[in-house]
This record gives structure tokens, sequence and C-alpha cells, in this order.
């Protein structure tokens, strides 16, 4: 979600309606540099050191490709192997389509322009960029809470679960996590609401070539923080806390039983309660990541405005990486929580996918 504030030549100050240019290119001095020499307006260009940039592109091309390769996997095993159709899987799949998108439309663009310090792809592309980026990054969030809400009733009201959490609630949950994080990414940016009352504030703002920064004003930072990710956090760890204190009851009271009643009918009961907290935990960890990589970076978006954007734009670029990594981290806690993840990934890279009745396989003993 690049909601990031930079300095470059060309300024707008906005008043009243009015509006005063002023270009600081300074082409006697050649220790700056701009991302269009021969364009009057051009953002300035700070050229990073060839070392620098060599390990950043490593860096961030690896997090790129670990996000691809994992979430690739996730999506293809979900969906082909018949086992695996179950209601939270489905919405583990919609989230890793969700940062699989990421990956292949978001990052790679973000990654040059962090890099090169100039965005080339024009104006227009720079907005749908960003508009798509925001979308995503709350689809995620809305994701885990749709699970989070999938789990609660799983372990705290498992008699019920099945009539509650159907498929249809299912889809309904995956529906609104898209197009309420599209609308709500879209308008924010084609509306110009997140610049919306800057000037008001009297704050400047760069309007420069080769530049792709949108600014969050005083109403927006907050609005975006609050709703992207910080109610959705806060409702999340409030019902995995509840999840906690229901499953350690669960847990107690199973042993109490198991110690006392050796039927088949209640060993197997023991055993399915024992997976949906085992579920439930794997996914809580999902959700304690989220909000551990993702926090200073809305800590950020939600602080600048209020400190008049004296944040620096390499602490937020930094977080924003940082948060970025989160869709790289799912597929490798699912390997190491889920043997489902990691006997179906197994099975792909080896081929054994194209056996005939292959999609039948038992990744999970019942």
């Amino acid at each position: 979600m690049d909601c990031t504030m930079s300095f470059s030549g060309t300024i707008t100050i906005g008043e009243m309606g009015s509006s005063v240019r002023q270009n600081f290119n300074v082409t006697e001095n050649s220790d700056i540099h701009f991302c269009y020499e021969t364009i009057a307006g051009s953002c300035t260009r700070i050229i990073k050191p060839v070392t620098l940039r060599f390990v950043l592109y490593f860096i961030m091309v690896l997090i790129i490709f670990t996000t691809l390769c994992g979430n690739f996997v996730v999506m293809i095993s979900i969906a082909y192997f018949k086992q695996l159709h179950t209601n939270t899987n489905y919405l583990i799949l919609s989230l890793a389509v969700c940062d699989f998108l990421l990956g292949v439309i978001i990052m790679p663009y973000t990654m040059i322009f962090a890099i090169e310090g100039c965005w080339y792809l024009g104006s227009l592309f720079c907005q749908i960029h960003t508009a798509t980026d925001m979308m995503l990054s709350t689809a995620s969030i809305f994701h885990l809470c749709s699970i989070s809400i999938d789990r609660y009733f799983a372990v705290c009201n498992p008699l019920s679960y099945r009539t509650k959490i159907t498929s249809g609630v299912i889809l309904m949950m995956i529906i609104i996590s898209w197009v309420v994080s599209g609308l709500f990414g879209f308008t924010i940016v084609f509306l110009k609401l997140n610049i919306k009352g800057i000037e008001v504030f009297y704050y400047k703002y760069i309007d420069c070539v080769g530049g792709c920064i949108v600014f969050v004003s005083k109403f927006s930072g907050p609005l975006c923080s609050l709703f992207s990710y910080f109610i959705p956090a806060f409702i999340m760890l409030g019902i995995y806390f509840k999840i906690y204190l229901v499953a350690r009851k669960q847990a107690k009271s199973i042993k109490d039983i198991t110690q006392q009643i050796q039927e088949s009918k209640e060993n197997k009961v023991g055993v399915s309660s024992q997976q949906e907290r085992k579920a439930a935990k794997t996914l809580g960890i999902v959700v304690g990541v989220f909000v551990f990589l993702w926090t200073p970076f809305f800590v950020c978006i939600f602080s600048n405005p209020i400190l008049e954007y004296t944040v620096p734009p390499i602490l937020i670029d930094t977080a924003f990486w940082f948060g970025y990594l989160n869709s790289a981290c799912n597929p490798i806690i699912y390997a190491f929580f889920y043997t489902w993840f990691r006997k179906a990934t197994k099975m792909i890279i080896s081929g054994k996918i194209f056996e005939r009745g292959s999609c039948w396989a038992k990744l999970i003993v019942e």
C-alpha cells in the first residue's frame, strides 16, 4: 500500500483553490540527477551504489520468488486434491491467490521503483498499481478475519459448525473480502481521497515527472490504517484469544474423559477435536506473523500525517517490504505445521499429480 512521502524537484502548494508551481531543478550541479534529464519538472533521483543495489535486488527477488513458488504450491494443492476441499482450505486458497497476485503484479514494479528511484510507467498505471496494492493488502487481512471466524465456530461451537459455516457462507466471506477491499482501494486512490485536505493543512505534495507517490492526508491516513489493519487485527486477536481459552478447556476435558472411557466413538471425537485445535493453532500463528510483519508499516502510515510527514521515507519503505515478507511466510508456516502440505508438495515436485487418480490421494490421516 504505497502511502509514502518523499521530496523531489517540483513542488505544488495548494491553498484556497490556487496553486504556485516552483521548479527546483538545478542542472548546473552535476551531483543532482533526475528521472528525465531533458524534461523540465522531472523528479530528482538518488542513485544508489552498485553494491547496495545488487544486495537489494537479491533480497527482494528472493522474497518475490518465495512468495510465488510457495503460494502457487498452496493453490495447486488445495484446488487439485479432493481431500483438501474443505471450508477452511477454501479460505486459505483464496488467501494464497491474494498473496500470489501481490508477488506477480505488485512486488516487481515496487522493487524497481524502490531501488531505481523513478517510476517510468506513467501516472495512470501508478494509480492502478497503488489501488491494487491497497486492495490486495486489505483483502489479506479480511481473509484472515474470515479464517478466524471459521476457526472460532469449529473450536468453540463444534456441534453447530456444519450448520452455520456452510459452503455458501464461506463463498460469501470470500466475495466480501475481495469486493469490499477492491472498492476501498480504488475509491481511495481514484477519487483522490488520499490527498484531499492536504492543502487545507498547508502540506506540500510533489507533482513531478517520474514519481509514483500517493500521499495520505490527516483524514485518510488514520482511516486507511484503521479500516485496513488495526480494527480487523484487534478483532482477530480477540477471537483467537477466545479460541485459546476454549481449546485449553477442551484439551483438559478430553484428557479427563479418555482416562476413563476407551470406547471407539469417544476416541474419534477426541481426535477430531484435536485436529480442529491444531488447525486453529496453525492459523493463529499465521495471524500472529501477519500482525508482527505489518504493524511497523501501518504505524508509520497512521502517524506520518500526524507528525507532519517527518517519518523518514527509507523507514516507510523498509517497513513496507517487511510487510511484503508476510506473503512469503504463510506457505513456510504451512510446511512446518501441515503434513498435508508437505505431502502435496512432494507429489507436485515429483510429478505424481500427473498419475491417474492422484487427486484422490490420502493426504490427511482421519
